[in-house]
């Protein structure tokens, strides 16, 4: 493995072309060759709404709201988002995003994951 890895995210396959709703997710841990972090973009349309939450057991996110505006649901909490806004999530904590009406782009970074993932999905997480 090199000790360096450029790659353009826009460039990487986006694995939620085949969905029918407005998302874009373009995941760069395997592109870049890292051993230790994970970087996704993600570009989700106008008022778009997650239909699904998500949990790590280990794997700790960060995420950096590069355009738009929207809200993330923590848990039972909600939160307004708008652009340059850097949210941690611990593994733990639930969470889901609905895109504001100019829609957002989204950069996630994770830490180490196990072998295979860790994620667990939650249906209907918004729950309305």
């Amino acid at each position: 493995m090199s000790d360096y890895k450029h790659v353009n995210l826009k460039d990487l396959d986006d694995l939620a072309a085949e969905r029918p709703e407005d998302i874009e997710a373009r995941f760069g841990r395997g592109a870049i060759e890292s051993e230790h972090l994970g970087v996704t973009y993600f570009r989700m349309g106008p008022n778009f709404r997650s239909p699904f939450g998500h949990r790590h057991r280990e794997q700790e996110e960060a995420y950096v709201i590069v355009r738009g505006s929207g809200r993330i649901r923590l848990e039972d909490e909600v939160r307004e988002l708008r652009q340059w806004d850097v949210i941690r999530v611990a593994p733990q904590v639930a969470r889901a995003f609905e895109a504001g009406p100019d829609g957002m782009e989204v950069i996630a970074v994770g830490n180490d994951r196990p072998e295979g993932g860790d994620g667990e999905m939650i249906p209907d997480f918004w729950g309305e």
